[in-house]
């Protein structure tokens, strides 16, 4: 005899469990026992929601709202209110991404012509190779004008020409000089920016982790004291039997 055809197959259907918080029905692999969840975010699913351990189970959608609104109260206790960094960060850890960015990179994307050039001559200026370039154009200047061209010499002392050549060349350093500073803070502040956000993520995890390791020990603390209850109460059953089985009259 061939089985059914329109009974449905028990064991390809997923488990599905009851959200204590909103009430909805998800597969198991949506969602977390109640007794799992330890610390701050406890907590706050107790304030919110006063029968959220009524089923046993907590979906992972409001397990991450719980989290967040958590971590932004955390925050604003510490610092009184949340930065756009602090957001990222808060994101981040909602949907598991990474906050590591490259600010070289992020900064090269929106560079222009301008500051490329702005920082190969601040690097030029700034090497020995310009340095010896300078002084032996200036020494041939100077030896060119007061040894070669003795008779008519094209600027003579005090080489008031070459004053003023120097006095541009200066002129114009200045501002490259500056424009190249000017984006190197840039780039110090994206690191620092990239840097808080490592730090306080990996701050609020560290965090997450005591958590959970300080209620997997209570929990298991709670757990070996009820064995050590159990075992109690049968020592005490097979005493009081042996006793009892003692005070029998034999034959």
């Amino acid at each position: 005899m061939q089985p059914s055809q329109d009974k449905p197959d028990t064991d390809a259907l997923p488990l599905t469990r009851r959200c204590g918080v909103c009430g909805k029905v998800f597969p198991i692999d949506q969602m977390r026992p109640s007794a799992l969840i330890s610390g701050a975010v406890r907590s706050t699913l107790a304030a919110t929601s006063a029968d959220w351990e009524s089923t046993g189970w907590v979906c992972l959608d409001d397990l991450r709202k719980t989290r967040q609104t958590t971590i932004e109260q955390m925050i604003r206790e510490e610092r009184g209110e949340l930065t756009e960094l602090d957001r990222a960060v808060l994101e981040s850890l909602a949907t598991q991404e990474t906050v590591t960015s490259n600010p070289e990179e992020a900064y090269d994307k929106v560079e222009s012509l301008g500051d490329r050039v702005s920082d190969r001559m601040a690097a030029f200026v700034g090497s020995w190779v310009f340095i010896l370039w300078f002084c032996g154009i200036l020494v041939g200047w100077i030896a060119l004008n007061t040894v070669v061209l003795l008779s008519r010499p094209f600027d003579p002392y005090p080489y008031i020409l070459l004053n003023l050549l120097l006095s541009c060349i200066a002129a114009i350093q200045a501002p490259l000089i500056m424009m190249s500073q000017r984006r190197q803070e840039e780039k110090d502040r994206l690191r620092s920016e990239n840097d808080y956000r490592i730090n306080l993520k990996a701050e609020l995890e560290i965090r997450r982790l005591h958590e959970k390791i300080d209620h997997h020990l209570l929990t298991q603390w709670e757990h070996l004291s009820q064995i050590q209850e159990t075992q109690t109460a049968i020592a005490r059953d097979l005493a009081e039997a042996a006793r009892a089985n003692g005070s029998v009259p034999r034959d």
